[in-house]
């Protein structure tokens, strides 16, 4: 019910999606006694996707989830790698019948320097399919493919494939591999997403977690100011951060989370 509801909810949330409908409902207005309301509220849409889509409000947004979890400059010894899904398109997978990734891709490419650098370890994805509209296959499918391309043997592949929410995957993982104290996982997702996967990986027991950020949409804070090309580049991006966000303050209303804004060990 969770899942359904927050996918429901964040489609009206979704700022894109919001200033269109407001637009739409101005342009209403015009054929109605209340002309002048209406013609306001199109150009406040307007004007708002223009900001959202070509300023700099979206990095501006982005950035302090992506700046939270500086990737670590050595790792030492781990006792396995897990890597969240959403790197699939399980849409056009299940159309073209092999791997599709998104805009996430890097989650997995990464995998095959790691793989190779701990030869000894099991290599975790957790993802079945997130789509409500239309019928896809797992992620799991994908991910197996990838990682036989990479040249991980079967015996080190392990795939959980019902989860559609990073809250699942921290569940369903933890019931999968039975994670023991003392060892150290490998943890692997987009920087913006980090701060909610730590989270919920903490609050469902897991220790010893080793953040292992990747699929940067920025530079870094000098992009705070940097303007986009385009509108939809711009608003793509808001979407993201803004998504994060509300998920952040969701799972923290939830009990999914311990904290507002889930910190690397030791930081506040």
């Amino acid at each position: 019910m969770f899942f359904l509801l927050s996918k429901i909810v964040f489609f009206f949330l979704q700022p894109s999606n919001a200033l269109v409908a407001l637009g739409l409902f101005g342009a209403v207005l015009t054929w109605t006694r209340w002309l002048r309301a209406g013609r306001w509220i199109c150009f406040l849409s307007v004007l708002f996707l223009g900001i959202f889509g070509l300023s700099p409000a979206a990095n501006i947004l982005i950035l302090p989830l992506e700046e939270r979890f500086p990737r670590p400059e050595s790792l030492g010894q781990i006792d396995g790698i897990i890597i969240l899904g959403g790197a699939f398109d399980t849409t056009v997978m299940a159309g073209r019948g092999e791997p599709a990734l998104t805009s996430a891709a890097e989650r997995m490419t990464v995998v095959a320097d790691l793989a190779r650098r701990f030869p000894d370890v099991p290599v975790i994805h957790t993802g079945g399919s997130g789509g409500m509209l239309f019928k896809g296959v797992s992620e799991a499918e994908g991910a197996r493919v990838m990682f036989r391309d990479f040249g991980i043997d079967d015996s080190r592949i392990i795939l959980e494939d019902k989860s559609r929410s990073t809250f699942e995957n921290a569940r369903f993982t933890r019931n999968l591999v039975q994670p023991k104290e003392g060892q150290r996982w490998l943890l692997i997702t987009s920087a913006y997403h980090m701060p909610r996967a730590v989270g919920v990986f903490r609050a469902e027991g897991w220790t010893g977690l080793v953040p292992y950020v990747t699929d940067w949409r920025t530079r870094g804070w000098d992009d705070a100011g940097l303007v986009f090309s385009g509108v939809s580049v711009g608003l793509r991006r808001f979407d993201i951060a803004f998504r994060e966000w509300i998920g952040l303050a969701a799972y923290r209303l939830s009990g999914r989370i311990e904290a507002v804004f889930p910190a690397p060990d030791g930081a506040q």
